[in-house]
């Protein structure tokens, strides 16, 4: 986090947060879509099953460093950006788990005692 003295540190640009985490479902969904790509044909041509194409694209699965990969080969979109998407919207879930922080903040509370 970025900060400047007399500067609210929510109010510095690099330091704002979009409103709800991007999975990286949305952004392939987006490009599948624009090159009017048949969902079915991309997933016959990745290898992987329609269900967890689609799964992907609307949110439902995870990318893994394999799906990653094959879109990556398939769309020449890149695999460590589409995980680096995966890795944010993961941590932005946590953060939003209330008893999730609340557990994260026992651990640093006690961290000194390490």
């Amino acid at each position: 986090m970025i900060e400047i003295q007399g500067t609210d540190p929510n109010m510095i640009a690099n330091n704002l947060k979009s409103a709800y985490p991007t999975h990286p479902g949305e952004v392939l969904k987006e490009e599948v879509e624009y090159r009017k790509l048949s969902q079915r044909k991309l997933a016959e041509h990745m290898g992987i099953s329609y269900k967890m194409l689609n799964d992907i694209l609307n949110c439902r699965r995870p990318v893994t460093a394999q799906t990653a990969m094959l879109f990556e080969a398939s769309l020449n979109i890149p695999a460590d950006s589409l995980l680096r998407l995966q890795m944010k919207y993961n941590m932005r879930q946590a953060a939003e788990n209330p008893s999730f922080m609340e557990r994260l903040k026992q651990v640093r509370k006690h961290a000194t005692m390490l």
